[in-house]
C-alpha cells in the first residue's frame, strides 16, 4: 500500500499574506500570491525520495466568508501544483475545504454549514486515504497547526508540526509542541518542512533498526 504525506498548505508550503498599510494578514488567492516557503521544496523532495506520495489538504473557508471566490481557491491551488511540478515535486492529489459553520456577509450559501471534512476533522484526509490507497500505518499528516495534528489523529495517521520558533506571544501554539494537550503532541516537528521532513524520515530509518 501507498506511503502518503499529506500537507496543509499555507503556513505549511507557502506564506501568508500580510498588507504592510492594515497589518491585515490573508491567504494567498492569486498565483501572483504564492511564496513558498523556506525549506518548503527541500522537505517535500525528501519526503518523496524517502518513498512517500505528496497530497495537499487546506482549510478555504473564504468562499463561504464571502472574502474571495471558490474559482480563486482553485486557481491559486492548480498554480501551486504546477509550481511545484517545475520543480520536479509531483501533487497527486489536492482537497480544499471551502465550507464555514457560520459563513459571512456575500459568502456563498451553499458552503455555508458544519462539515466533515473541515480539519480538525478528518474528512479531507479520509478522501485522499481512500484515492490513493493509503497505508495509515506508514502515512503522515504534516501542518502547521494543532488542527492538522488533531485531523491526522483522526484520521489514524502519524502528525507532524511546523512549528517555527519566532511565532509571537499570542499564537495559541507558543507553548510549542511539547506543550500541546497529550492527545495533540505531534509525532514529529520541525521549524521549517525541511527540518520536519528530516524527523520523519529518520524515524522511519530508526523503525527499521
Amino acid at each position: 500500500m501507498t506511503r502518503v504525506a499529506i500537507l496543509d498548505r499555507d503556513g505549511t508550503i507557502i506564506d501568508v499574506l500580510r498588507d504592510e498599510e492594515t497589518g491585515a494578514i490573508t491567504v494567498a488567492f492569486h498565483p501572483d500570491h504564492i511564496r513558498l516557503l523556506p525549506g518548503a521544496v527541500e522537505g517535500m523532495s525528501a519526503l518523496a525520495r524517502a518513498g512517500f506520495v505528496l497530497a495537499i489538504a487546506t482549510n478555504q473557508p473564504a468562499p463561504a466568508k464571502g472574502q474571495f471566490s471558490a474559482e480563486a481557491v482553485r486557481r491559486t491551488n492548480d498554480a501551486l501544483v504546477e509550481r511545484l511540478s517545475k520543480q520536479g515535486i509531483a501533487i497527486a492529489t489536492v482537497e480544499a475545504c471551502m465550507h464555514h459553520p457560520t459563513g459571512g456577509a456575500g459568502g456563498d450559501p451553499s458552503l455555508v454549514r458544519a462539515c466533515d471534512c473541515r480539519k480538525p476533522k478528518a474528512g479531507m484526509l479520509e478522501a485522499i486515504v481512500a484515492r490513493l490507497g493509503a497505508d495509515r500505518s506508514r502515512s503522515w499528516m504534516l501542518g502547521d497547526s494543532s488542527g492538522d495534528v488533531q485531523a491526522g489523529k483522526a484520521a489514524g495517521l502519524k502528525a507532524g508540526l511546523v512549528f517555527a520558533t519566532n511565532r509571537c506571544e499570542l499564537c495559541p501554539l507558543r507553548a510549542g509542541p511539547t506543550g500541546l494537550d497529550p492527545r495533540l503532541r505531534p509525532d514529529a516537528h520541525g521549524a521549517t518542512l525541511a527540518e520536519l521532513a528530516t524527523a520523519v524520515t529518520g524515524s522511519l530509518a530508526a523503525a527499521l533498526h
